[in-house]
């Protein structure tokens, strides 16, 4: 039988989904494609890919392994192809899926927009009836994570690099290389199915996330129906610092919430039971706003945007925000509440307020003067609209 091979590429990701006799050696990091034909023509072919969904991304492509896919279908080929001397006592009728953990996985954003929502989307059809291959190890994500992972596999993910499957030939009927990514941030929006289900998708992934974290609160009730509701005001130490902090949480304490103010400590569970006991979670664009995956459904996230972050503040937390069915609020910061203006004089090299201008200098400009170097000192009169927006919303 011919081998099936159908590529379901796109933008952010190369992915190859292959049925047939497949051998995956761990050393060349090599997968070969059994031929299926007796003809005495063939036709052989060659292709490399690399399985980590931010192909446009130089940097973090640089750091993921180039997997070598080798096909031919003549019959005869069969005797180039190494021969199988592991075959995992699950693989003889059980797919898998091939990636990486490298990139920028150790950044929980990235961990989740590059590896985990593009795992789930993938995995999902065979019900955890799949193995995990996985090249480039990132040190303690696979443990990290192993809660979620546990959700979407019954079986341990296999470490590709590591000496006992370096060395080894695996067999398997179905592989699936590299992961099925969105066109857009943190978020699923495949191209056959309607915007309605792109949300449905979102929030049984949230869902799985509840279920695999033990979390008590699927949604938010009605204020009245049970005491103050309370409010995360999500604290960063460097870089978008909220230097007025105490302040917004006595206002809004005045106004009529419970107040908690908290960094987030690095340990998905512990994270994860925090914020789903919040009705409102504020932070600073890229403060640990990653962790709005826990919240209850009809929960507020309010976004505090920094002068010059309108763009990336709306692909990676609103649009997000709005598929999991939470409630999504913003705050758009002015250059006065900006440290910015006192970083930069007026008469510096970097015009800090010609966004376009320092876009078109390159991300690792873009991101040292609007993200590493900028601090917020919020107006509480104007912002107190924002808290009391959320008040109102709460209310229905």
């Amino acid at each position: 039988t011919r081998p099936s091979i159908h590529n379901l590429s796109n933008s952010r990701s190369d992915v190859y989904e292959i049925i047939g006799d497949l051998r995956i050696e761990g050393s060349s990091s090599t997968i070969y494609i059994g031929g299926g034909s007796s003809s005495s023509s063939s036709t052989s072919s060659s292709w490399t890919v690399k399985p980590y969904a931010r192909k446009q991304d130089t940097l973090a492509m640089g750091r993921i392994t180039t997997l070598t896919i080798k096909y031919s279908d003549n019959k005869s080929s069969l005797i180039s192809m190494p021969n199988c001397n592991r075959i995992l006592s699950s693989s003889a009728t059980t797919p898998a899926i091939i990636f990486s953990t490298g990139g920028y996985s150790g950044n929980p954003f990235h961990a989740f927009t590059d590896i985990l929502l593009p795992l789930y989307f993938t995995s999902r059809q065979f019900n955890r009836s799949v193995l995990f291959l996985v090249f480039d190890k990132y040190p303690g994500w696979i443990s990290k994570y192993k809660l979620i992972l546990d959700k979407l596999s019954q079986y341990d993910v296999v470490d590709m690099n590591a000496t006992r499957n370096h060395d080894q030939v695996l067999c398997f009927p179905r592989v699936i290389i590299g992961l099925r990514a969105s066109h857009k941030e943190f978020t699923i929006d495949d191209p056959i199915e309607t915007h309605a289900h792109h949300s449905t998708i979102m929030t049984n992934f949230t869902k799985l996330l509840r279920s695999a974290y033990s979390l008590k609160r699927g949604s938010v009730l009605v204020v009245g129906n049970y005491g103050r509701p309370r409010m995360l005001v999500v604290c960063r130490r460097r870089g978008r610092h909220l230097v007025n902090k105490h302040e917004i949480a006595d206002m809004a304490r005045g106004l009529g919430f419970e107040v908690v103010l908290k960094k987030m400590a690095g340990d998905v569970s512990i994270d994860a039971r925090l914020v789903n006991s919040f009705d409102v979670m504020i932070g600073v664009h890229g403060a640990g706003l990653t962790n709005m995956l826990f919240l209850p459904e009809n929960a507020i996230l309010i976004q505090i945007i920094p002068f010059g972050l309108d763009y990336i503040a709306k692909t990676c937390f609103q649009i997000p925000a709005q598929s999991m069915n939470l409630r999504y609020l913003e705050y758009k910061v002015d250059l006065n509440e900006s440290s910015l203006s006192s970083k930069y004089s007026r008469d510096a090299k970097i015009n800090y307020t010609d966004t376009v201008a320092i876009t078109k200098k390159g991300f690792d400009h873009f991101r040292s003067v609007y993200l590493d170097n900028q601090d917020l000192n919020i107006d509480l009169c104007r912002f107190r609209k924002t808290l009391l927006k959320a008040l109102e919303l709460l209310s229905v």
